[in-house]
C-alpha cells in the first residue's frame, strides 16, 4: 500500500469495506496509510456491518486519520477491536475521537499506545469509555492530571 496515490488509496480502502459482508478481520499494520487511507476505512466503517477486528499499527496515522476513523465508528455497530498504536496522534485527534466513539456501543477493546497523545486528549478519550472494557494509553504523554480528566470524563471509572 505504500507509495499509492493518497485519492486511490482512501477510495481503496473505503470500498473495500462498504457493502463487505464476510470480511470480520482486517490488518493492514505497518503500511503508511497515513491518514489518507485511515479518511477512507472510517468512510468505509460507516456502512461496514460485518469488521468486527481492525489493525492499523504503525501507520503514520495522524490526527486527520484518527477524527475520520472517529466519525465513522460512530457509525458502526460491529467493531470490538480497534488497535491504533504507534501512530502520530495528538490530543486533537484523540479528543475529538473520542468525541465521536460516544455514539459508538460495540468497541471493547481501544490501543493507542505509542501515539502523542497528552492531557487534552485523554479527557477527550474518557467520553468515548462507556463500553470500552480495556485502553491502552502507554507511551504517550498523559501526565497524572490527563488521567484524573479521563476519569472524570468516563462514565465507566
Amino acid at each position: 500500500l505504500q507509495g499509492l496515490d493518497a485519492t486511490v488509496l482512501r477510495d481503496g480502502l473505503r470500498y473495500l469495506l462498504t457493502g463487505n459482508a464476510v470480511l470480520t478481520r482486517l490488518w493492514i499494520y505497518d503500511n503508511l496509510i497515513g491518514d489518507a487511507g485511515a479518511l477512507g476505512l472510517g468512510e468505509g466503517l460507516a456502512a461496514n456491518k460485518a469488521l468486527t477486528e481492525l489493525d492499523l499499527g504503525s501507520n503514520q496515522i495522524g490526527n486527520a486519520g484518527a477524527v475520520g476513523l472517529g466519525e465513522g465508528l460512530a457509525l458502526n455497530a460491529t467493531l470490538t477491536k480497534l488497535y491504533l498504536g504507534s501512530n502520530q496522534i495528538g490530543d486533537a485527534g484523540a479528543a475529538r475521537f473520542g468525541e465521536c466513539l460516544e455514539a459508538n456501543t460495540t468497541l471493547r477493546e481501544l490501543y493507542l499506545e505509542g501515539n502523542q497523545i497528552g492531557d487534552a486528549g485523554s479527557v477527550g478519550l474518557g467520553k468515548a469509555s462507556a463500553t470500552l472494557t480495556m485502553i491502552w494509553l502507554d507511551n504517550n504523554v498523559v501526565t497524572d492530571a490527563g488521567a484524573v480528566g479521563w476519569m472524570a470524563g468516563s462514565s465507566t471509572v
